[in-house]
């Protein structure tokens, strides 16, 4: 069993029940959740240590009011366990969603579209996994949510700073 699996069979509660009060869903694809998990793991098992004992030999220095190493240490701390408590949210409200092929555009699906005489491929993931750079796309973005529902052939209208920019749908893999 993998660790990060194991992990999560002893979530903590509260957790559990921060998402069953909130109850918001993180959609991503199974790559994009065992990176998290990984990603869970190692800050847990690696870097969570590591800054302690970053914290134990700055106490060790003496003077904590004016150690820089020891300030510098417990932020660390401090930004790593957001971290954490942000990965847990997503590992335990996260919807896997598979990748899909053809049809409309929806969460999983890849597609070409033609804008401006020229050729993009787009995917729509969700949030978390979003980079625009990559052509990853959130659905919840502005052209994210233009292309969900579309299919080969449509045009989509999408508002930018600029202006109002025409895709063309050419392709959903």
């Amino acid at each position: 069993m993998h660790s990060a699996e194991l992990f999560l069979e002893n979530a903590d509660i509260l957790n559990v029940l921060r998402f069953l009060m909130d109850n918001t869903q993180t959609y991503i694809s199974a790559l994009g959740l065992q990176k998290i998990k990984d990603e869970l793991v190692h800050r847990i098992k690696v870097l969570r240590p590591e800054i302690a004992q970053k914290i134990s030999d700055a106490k060790e220095m003496g003077d904590l009011s004016e150690n820089f190493a020891y300030h510098e240490a417990k932020e660390q701390q401090a930004q790593n366990e957001m971290r954490i408590v942000d990965i847990q949210d997503m590992v335990v409200s996260a919807v896997v969603v598979e990748e899909k092929i053809g049809g409309a555009i929806g969460l999983g699906s890849t597609f070409v579209v033609r804008v401006n005489n020229a050729e993009k491929t787009y995917e729509i993931v969700g949030e978390n996994e979003a980079d625009p750079m990559a052509g990853k796309i959130s659905n919840m973005s502005p052209l994210g949510s233009a292309f969900m529902g579309k299919k080969i052939g449509d045009a989509v209208h999408a508002e930018v700073p600029s202006g109002t920019i025409e895709y063309s749908i050419v392709d959903v893999k």
